[in-house]
């Protein structure tokens, strides 16, 4: 299992569009992918579930990822957030 943490940037969060290409880029990977706020975890490739989340700008998530890509599923889910500006 490879897991890393991640304070949201951008002004929305992780909310509608941000939350979509978040699960779309998820569903690239093979990998059972999770990701957390606080005491709530969802399934990454699951848009209700990203959104039931609530991630709002400065909460910190963990996206955590298990099987054979796991690390390039957390690093790519990583690099995605990055580019969010709104």
């Amino acid at each position: 299992m490879y897991t890393q943490s991640y304070v949201i940037k951008n002004q929305t969060g992780l909310h509608a569009r941000p939350a979509s290409l978040f699960v779309k880029t998820a569903n690239q990977f093979s990998s059972s992918i999770k990701v957390r706020k606080d005491d709530e975890e969802g399934d990454a490739k699951s848009i209700i579930s990203v959104l039931t989340l609530g991630a709002g700008i400065g909460a910190t998530i963990s996206i955590s990822a298990s099987g054979v890509d796991e690390t390039e599923a957390v690093q790519s889910l990583i690099g995605l957030m990055d580019t969010f500006t709104e």
